[in-house]
């Protein structure tokens, strides 16, 4: 019997397992707002919502806290190329639903104007580098009526569910792969490992050998892999000139029920 007015031992019992709950969910909330905190701290720029929500939880590990420190710290005493709002603009460019074709890159070009997120592409006014003068002269023997655009902005294609995507997502003007080894590759990596499980029926263009190596975590039950060699001047001889893949890509889309790319919409 329980003194009057004292509860019962299963009251008690039930007391605490309600307390506990609610510290547990307490805990929880303080926990995800301190991981909100801790990725808007490392990346104070806009990202595109449907992004964040597959890869946000990188935002939030150890290596990219350090990666972030790292290219803040590298700003302090370099220039560091694309400017730090364009980093991510390929995330604001689609949806990552939206997402169909992926091109990948090495890392962002290192002259003054012409990196702004998006791999071989360049704003306008700037001029066309040679790779990507090169894409533009296959793009003109594969595709009917494809004329050079007169500018080397891509994100008439990104637009479309291109993903423009560099595996190093910074670099030091003039200085070439010098931000390498320092996290983005294991950014990157988780971008394209979400892309292959949660989609289906993406067209990857992997050119040159650095592309195709990153290309290993990518589904190839689940997605179209077309190779071939860069398109630089030095490699682009090898392979890429005729390897067709622009019509090729929209072959494998229209077979997977998918509206094919208009390679003209520059």
């Amino acid at each position: 019997m329980s003194q009057v007015g004292q509860p019962t031992k299963e009251a008690q019992a039930s007391n605490r397992l309600c307390l506990s709950a609610k510290q547990l969910k307490q805990i929880e909330q303080n926990r995800l707002a301190a991981l909100d905190r801790l990725a808007a701290r490392n990346v104070p720029v806009p990202i595109g919502e449907s992004w964040r929500k597959h890869i946000g939880d990188e935002f939030t590990k150890s290596y990219f806290t350090k990666l972030m420190f790292f290219v803040a710290e590298e700003r302090k005493v370099f220039t560091v190329y694309p400017s730090q709002e364009h980093i991510f603009s390929w995330t604001n460019a689609c949806a990552f639903e939206e997402v169909k074709v992926v091109i990948l890159g090495q890392d962002p070009y290192v002259k003054k104007g012409q990196a702004h997120g998006l791999c071989f592409s360049v704003p306008r006014p700037v001029l066309p580098p040679p790779s990507l003068e090169n894409i533009f002269s296959e793009l003109a023997l594969d595709i009917d009526n494809f004329q050079h655009p007169g500018h080397g902005d891509l994100t008439g294609w990104a637009k479309q569910g291109v993903l423009l995507l560099n595996s190093v997502l910074t670099v030091r003007a003039n200085q070439p792969t010098s931000h390498h080894d320092q996290g983005w590759e294991r950014f990157t990596d988780a971008v394209v490992l979400n892309l292959s499980r949660s989609l289906r029926g993406l067209v990857f263009l992997l050119w040159g050998s650095y592309a195709q190596s990153k290309g290993a975590i990518i589904d190839r039950t689940r997605h179209h892999v077309l190779e071939t060699s860069h398109p630089s001047p030095y490699s682009a001889h090898l392979g890429f000139f005729g390897c067709r893949h622009f019509s090729k890509t929209n072959s494998y889309l229209k077979s997977s029920g998918k509206i094919p790319i208009d390679w003209k919409a520059l």
